[in-house]
């Protein structure tokens, strides 16, 4: 018989476990969408140098699972650039096998992996030197406006570094068998199509597709958990289901307003030739013209359906190699 006392200490190891893993996927977790604002790192981490060894298993967790849902990411990338509305998921799955094997579902993921580390570093680099300029000499903790504008401008110098690799991993995931040799062969063919401007194809949509992200992430998130404390207790922490539920909802709505962006950003790195224009406003009237603005969405599916397993997978990466380095949660 089973008694009430295991029942509660059961439940309450359960709620610590599930409030611990959601701070984890905030703050330290990379599943390829991330572009919204870095979280904080305690002074004790930043002594310590915790916060390299939480920045190194969260890169190597985040490899992992951009491997392990590469597929899927391919898929909606495809469905960006060449969707109709008579292609969905399984034909796109098919015509990836048809063309090039199990082995094309892969493409790209090499530099999506290598991109991890420069932008993760320089993100996080920029963050804190933004944090401090803003302080100054004050010790006070940054308001959600600040944090904002530190983030934002933390993410649009790291995407402007690293860039010309996004820019390679849509053309590498989008290629035809034979059409690359390697990832050297590809940055040669689209520089000599047009020079390092081809590198730079869909900046201006990427850039401005961060402040959306960020802003209603951090904003969403921060409006529902104050609500909720509003509610309740002001020195309760909110349950961990109540975090999970302002985390999902706040990257949800991020995701779903930059989207339209994000499509755009794709399309025009692929470097669609022919009568496309290569416009951002261009860009954005075809698509309203031709499909109607359920076009500015295509791929938001496969997109989503990454989601649960790239979390599990990081999930369980993470915990690994953060206990191998000796990383505690705080």
């Amino acid at each position: 018989m089973i008694h009430e006392k295991n029942l509660d200490n059961g439940c309450q190891v359960c709620g610590e476990f599930l409030q611990i893993y959601h701070e984890m996927l905030q703050r330290y977790m990379d599943i390829g969408e991330d572009m919204g604002v870095p979280d904080d790192f305690t002074n004790s981490e930043m002594i310590s140098g915790m916060w390299w060894r939480h920045l190194l298993s969260g890169g190597i967790a985040g490899a992992v699972s951009r491997t392990c849902t590469a597929p899927l990411d391919r898929i909606k990338v495809y469905l960006q650039v060449h969707g109709t509305r008579q292609c969905n998921i399984l034909s796109c799955f098919k015509y990836m096998l048809r063309e090039g094997g199990v082995m094309s579902l892969w493409r790209g993921n090499g530099i999506n992996v290598l991109k991890i580390g420069p932008e993760t570093a320089l993100k996080f680099m920029a963050y804190e030197q933004i944090k401090r300029a803003i302080k100054g000499n004050d010790t006070r903790e940054l308001g959600i406006d600040e944090r904002f504008v530190a983030g934002s401008v933390a993410g649009g110098i790291s995407q402007s570094a690293i860039y010309p690799l996004e820019v390679l991993k849509t053309r590498l995931a989008l290629r035809k068998t034979g059409e690359f040799n390697s990832i050297i062969d590809a940055a040669r063919k689209i520089y000599s199509q047009g020079g390092i401007k081809n590198f730079y194809r869909g900046y201006i949509p990427n850039l401005i597709g961060i402040l959306p992200y960020a802003g209603i992430d951090l904003a969403v998130y921060e409006t529902l958990k104050n609500r909720y404390l509003r509610s309740h207790d002001k020195d309760e922490q909110p349950a961990f289901w109540v975090l999970l539920l302002c985390g999902t909802a706040s990257s949800t709505a991020g995701q779903v307003c930059s989207y339209p962006l994000a499509l755009v950003r794709t399309k025009l790195q692929a470097q669609i030739s022919g009568k496309s224009p290569n416009t951002m406003v261009g860009v954005f009237q075809d698509i309203v013209e031709r499909e109607g603005f359920r076009g500015l969405y295509r791929g938001l599916t496969p997109n989503f359906l990454k989601v649960a397993p790239a979390v599990s997978i990081s999930y369980v990466v993470y915990e690994h190699f953060r206990q191998a380095l000796g990383v505690n949660m705080t």
